[in-house]
């Protein structure tokens, strides 16, 4: 019986692919019990050849190839072919730690709930390189609704699927997969887990090392991922189309406007030309033109600016980076260290 699937895409990753791959024969698992999902997403390194060896002493491994398409269609993919009970999909440059799984695994098939979210630790290759043993919290178990799980454990910086096991007939029975093309794909993914999840588990348990390198860095936020973020706003603000209580909805409109934010800092921050900060704020105001906050003054005006004046919000939040966050705070945060000195 295939407990787990374990779905992995594999795409330009060839430093940290087999550190990853390790980890999950690394959980005292038999291999009985689960498969490993590779989709290779066309990529065009070594990533698979630093694997081969790893994966030919295993005979639950399945490996799939396709035209690079994404992250989301190759998760997409791997569910589609998934035997499982449960699903997991750890990123191909991230870590399991070290028999962190089974205990969680064995919790699923116990409660037969619709997800089971865990902890996670993040750390450089240097934090990862120097650390021999990390030290693993007390298994503390409790069961939620998934609006429960929302309201109470969900935030808005962390929509990582990597750090849940999912029931494989609750996202077929949902209809719940990846929206296609687009990075960020996390984000509705989770929102929708869980608003329509029904019995779920949270579990302080340390599952993963979340990997952060260079490449991950606010330095590589293009025009690209900014549209790209702008459709993750849009298909997480369709959920209002649910029927969700008051306060899931506050919840999920002060989410929004946290996406929001990180939307339009990340746009002042790495697009230098105005003319791609206006054209990123005409392609957001085209994908959600209803777009409202208002669980706060700050937040009806900057709906009120959103919706008549796109253009004057996007030179103002520009404006307040070059003078307020680039000059004032640093020389008032440097004032403040050179008085305490």
């Amino acid at each position: 019986m295939i407990e787990l699937s374990i779905i992995v895409p594999v795409y330009n990753v060839e430093k940290y692919i087999r550190p990853g791959i390790e980890s999950i024969f690394n959980q005292g698992l038999d291999d009985n019990c689960f498969e490993v999902i590779i989709v290779n997403d066309g990529t065009t390194d070594n990533s698979m050849e630093m694997i081969t060896d790893i994966l030919i002493k295993h005979n639950n491994v399945t490996i799939i190839n396709q035209e690079n398409q994404g992250l989301s269609v190759a998760r997409n993919n791997g569910i589609a072919h998934a035997k499982g009970k449960y699903i997991l999909m750890p990123d191909s440059d991230d870590i399991l730690i070290k028999n962190s799984l089974k205990p969680l695994l064995k919790k699923s098939i116990e409660s037969q709930v619709d997800l089971v979210v865990a902890d996670f630790i993040v750390m450089t290759d240097n934090d990862i390189r120097d650390i021999e043993e990390i030290p693993q919290k007390d298994f503390s178990i409790k069961e939620k609704s998934g609006e429960m799980l929302f309201l109470e454990d969900h935030s808005p910086y962390e929509c990582f699927v990597w750090r849940t096991l999912y029931k494989r007939e609750f996202l077929i029975n949902n209809n719940i997969s990846f929206f296609p093309g687009i990075s960020f794909q996390d984000i509705p993914y989770t929102y929708e887990c869980y608003l329509k999840a029904e019995k779920c588990l949270r579990i302080s348990w340390l599952l993963n090392i979340y990997r952060q390198w260079p490449g991950a860095s606010t330095a590589t936020f293009t025009i690209k991922k900014a549209k790209d973020f702008c459709i993750a706003i849009e298909k997480t603000q369709e959920f209002n189309q649910l029927a969700l209580s008051s306060k899931i909805r506050s919840k999920l409109q002060e989410s929004l406007f946290v996406h929001f934010s990180v939307l339009l800092f990340n746009t002042c921050f790495s697009i230098p030309i105005e003319s791609d900060r206006i054209a990123i704020m005409d392609y957001l105001k085209e994908k959600a033109p209803y777009l409202a906050f208002n669980n706060s003054t700050k937040q009806k005006i900057i709906t009120f600016l959103y919706r008549y004046m796109p253009h004057v919000l996007i030179r103002l939040r520009y404006i307040y980076r070059i003078v307020i966050e680039d000059r004032v705070l640093p020389f008032y945060n440097h004032r403040i260290r050179t008085k305490h000195c």
